[in-house]
């Protein structure tokens, strides 16, 4: 090779994409599941821009981003380069590689704490490069900016308006996919749920499609706390899961998902389409809530602040200002809850889960969820709030390692806490499956006996129980709140709730 030849390395750098392009340029998103996409395309909309989100992960882009992108990568990167380079091509021999450029930008996640997340833009780039689209504009979004520098022009406006307007699609997103998960396994006629979900998020697109923006900056945040806006679309859109009819004392284990943001949050091959899996085994999954991630996010830099008080300037404000900006949240999101009979379980307390990781991982480490995982699988446990607890790590991802081994000392203190880790390689699925069956029937097993004690305690046979049920017919509907009484399954709190009593 000659000195010629060499190419030094240099950083990627995309093509401005400036406001005048906007009514021209569609922006491809993708990374989170269908109903908080729908809504995100609905917030991009409001503020005048053209946006799409890209077709569900499927096996054919696990190949395309092996054969094209690096293959120090790791998993997740994996599904959505060749997810974006499979719909590009698509696009190019429909409209030639010249129009693809123009007109469509990729707008991802880009920054990361101990892991490759911050690179990944250069597999996306060699992906495209390798495919004839070296001109195709990606950008990086990080917590607060585009992360290319002075590159993106004007065209993509990172604003209060976008900001919050994300943020309330992803709450409200968050608590219908929580109620359509509590319902679906219990529904009476296959396929109602499915049917009042996808009317409800068409209507809640419609809704941010239309959302009046007011105030500039602080006040964008004041109105989207106090209004009512989204708590009467919500209350509006429950009509649709009113005429479906339950059997909640079908026996489920209710199985509790965990893991790398990316992987517990799509439904698609990228995790195994685990959910729906899940459900056809005979499970009642309780999925992962992106707001969570979010107040996760919000604890991690206030307690970083509260760290570097006396060295940092204005640590100690900026990190009261922090704990102002959770509780905001959580307050949002229970009003949101509120708006659907609160049948939508509430966000767990970032400090608890803190103090029961604690013991096995420290609160400082970030990538992957950090002290989170193993905060939420004890959560899940000692609280009753499932039988076992699934966590989903990327193939070759250090953070999720970490939490994996962090886990053994776990279960070691407590052993009867059902976990599964699966490691997502995205090739791998019969043996996946295989090892989350084996610990679905030990939750099985669990459910039931819980199930039979809950019958001992109300005094009550299996058919009798049902005879009360048929005559409670509020308790048959889908927006009937079922109390935790003390059981992790709904089958025995429900039992419990007709005899008045507690587990």
């Amino acid at each position: 090779m000659t000195i010629e030849q060499l190419r030094h390395y240099r950083a990627y750098t995309p093509h401005p994409f400036t406001k005048a392009e906007r009514d021209k340029v569609t922006l491809l998103f993708g990374g989170l599941h269908w109903r908080a996409e729908r809504l995100l395309q609905a917030v991009l909309e409001n503020l005048g821009y053209r946006a799409k989100s890209l077709p569900p992960v499927s096996r054919e882009d696990l190949f395309r981003g092996r054969e094209l992108a690096d293959i120090g990568q790791c998993c997740p990167t994996t599904f959505t380069t060749g997810n974006l380079v499979n719909y590009l091509e698509k696009e190019r021999d429909r409209i030639g590689a010249q129009a693809v450029e123009r007109d469509y930008v990729y707008v991802t996640a880009g920054s990361c704490g101990s892991c490759r997340f911050g690179q990944y833009h250069q597999s996306y780039e060699l992906a495209l490069r390798n495919i004839g689209l070296d001109n195709f504009r990606l950008f990086l979004m990080a917590q607060d900016s585009l992360d290319q520098g002075n590159a993106t022009g004007d065209g993509l406006e990172f604003n209060m308006a976008l900001t919050l307007g994300a943020v309330w699609a992803v709450l409200c997103s968050d608590v219908l996919r929580d109620l359509e998960y509590q319902i679906r396994p219990y529904e009476v006629v296959p396929g109602s749920t499915q049917r009042a979900v996808k009317a409800a998020v068409e209507e809640l697109y419609q809704v941010f499609r239309a959302r009046p923006v007011r105030g500039r900056k602080w006040g964008v945040l004041g109105w989207h706390v106090t209004t009512n806006y989204f708590v009467d679309a919500l209350k509006h859109v429950r009509r649709h899961f009113e005429t479906i009819e339950v059997d909640r004392l079908r026996v489920k284990p209710k199985v509790k998902i965990t893991g790398e943001f990316y992987l517990q949050t799509v439904e698609s091959m990228a995790n195994y389409s685990i959910h729906g899996w899940l459900e056809e085994e005979g499970a009642e999954v309780y999925p992962a809530a992106v707001a969570i991630w979010l107040d996760y996010n919000i604890r991690f830099a206030a307690e970083r602040l509260r760290d570097s008080r006396g060295v940092g300037p204005l640590a100690g404000p900026k990190a009261a200002g922090l704990r102002v900006l959770s509780r905001l949240l959580r307050f949002s999101y229970d009003r949101l809850r509120g708006a659907l009979m609160n049948i939508p379980r509430a966000m767990p307390d970032q400090y608890e889960l803190q103090r029961l990781a604690s013991p096995f991982f420290d609160h400082r480490l970030s990538g992957g969820e950090g002290d989170m995982l193993i905060g939420k699988a004890l959560w899940a446990h000692l609280s009753r709030k499932a039988h076992m607890t699934c966590e989903l790590s990327p193939y070759g991802c250090m953070p999720n390692t970490m939490s994996v081994g962090a886990m053994a000392a776990v279960q070691g203190k407590h052993p009867d806490l059902l976990y599964a880790p699966l490691e997502i390689k995205g090739d791998s699925e019969v043996h996946a499956l295989s090892r989350c069956q084996m610990v679905l029937s030990e939750a099985l097993k669990r459910a039931q006996g819980e199930f039979e004690a809950a019958l001992a305690c109300a005094g009550l046979s299996e058919v009798q129980a049902r005879g009360l049920l048929d005559a409670r017919p509020e308790m048959r509907t889908a927006l009937y709140q079922v109390p935790h009484l003390g059981a992790a399954g709904t089958a025995a709190n429900t039992v419990l709730a007709l005899a008045g009593r507690r587990l």
